[in-house]
């Protein structure tokens, strides 16, 4: 068993990333020489035009897409020497993932999709656990009940009750309000930020929004695969913001 980095130490480490598909018009440049480092319990903001790479960087740093050069390690755990089950395992211990689209499963009630990562842990207590987590988003009135019978909000917040109830280092979230009202997606942010808390966990927050990307300590700009702007913010930390070329 490999033990667990310090908790002083980096939460995620990129260095030099890079990423290139295929095309019919040639090879595409996606991340371009990407270097970051997250701290444990940090929350980062994620914003750039469309097409900027954003959602991919997300989909690397999780280990769901292999970089074509550079290198990804996570809690101490590089993960280019990483088989898929491997990284699976990794996945589950240390990561939460919220997408835009909810991904719930449409035959599985709130509290088994909020289940699901303890039960593939083994977990014991998975659903006692799960239940525990969907009351903490406000949902414990609805644990019996599918993604069908749920609102656009109450789905993400099954998703987030998911995303933590394992206990990860790192959340990513992906728009995770796009789908939603304003009203909606303030209480489904509440409800992210709240779990953050208690948790600890470090946050990356991919965003359009410029008051919901406020709210994070920290704001990446990304534009044509770079990283252009580390920008720490006055209300969280003293500092400013740095250009990077």
């Amino acid at each position: 068993m490999s033990t667990p980095p310090p908790q002083d130490s980096p939460l995620v480490v990129l260095d030099d990333l890079c990423l290139t598909l295929p095309s019919r018009a040639g090879p595409v440049d996606i991340l371009r020489g990407i270097s970051l480092t997250i701290a444990a319990g940090e929350t980062i903001a994620l914003i750039g035009p469309s097409g900027s790479g954003k959602s991919t960087l997300m989909m690397v740093m999780a280990g769901l897409e292999r970089p074509t050069g550079g290198s990804v390690t996570l809690a101490g755990q590089p993960l280019g020497g990483l088989d898929e089950d491997r990284l699976a395992r990794l996945r589950r211990s240390q990561i939460g993932i919220v997408f835009q689209a909810f991904h719930l499963i449409a035959t599985m009630t709130a509290l088994e999709n909020a289940a699901i990562p303890l039960e593939l842990a083994g977990r014991r207590d998975a659903f006692a656990a799960a239940r525990a987590a969907l009351a903490r988003v406000g949902l414990g009135h609805r644990t019996d009940h599918y993604p069908g019978q749920l609102s656009g909000g109450e789905q993400q917040r099954v998703a987030i009750a998911r995303a933590f109830v394992a206990g990860p280092r790192l959340l990513l979230a992906d728009e995770p309000t796009g789908n939603l009202d304003g009203a909606t997606g303030a209480t489904v942010i509440d409800c992210l930020f709240a779990e953050h808390a208690r948790n600890g966990t470090g946050l990356l927050l991919i965003t359009h929004d410029a008051s919901l990307a406020g709210r994070c300590e920290r704001q990446l700009h990304l534009a044509d695969g770079r990283i252009v702007e580390d920008r720490l913010l006055a209300a969280h930390r003293p500092g400013g913001a740095r250009q990077l070329r």
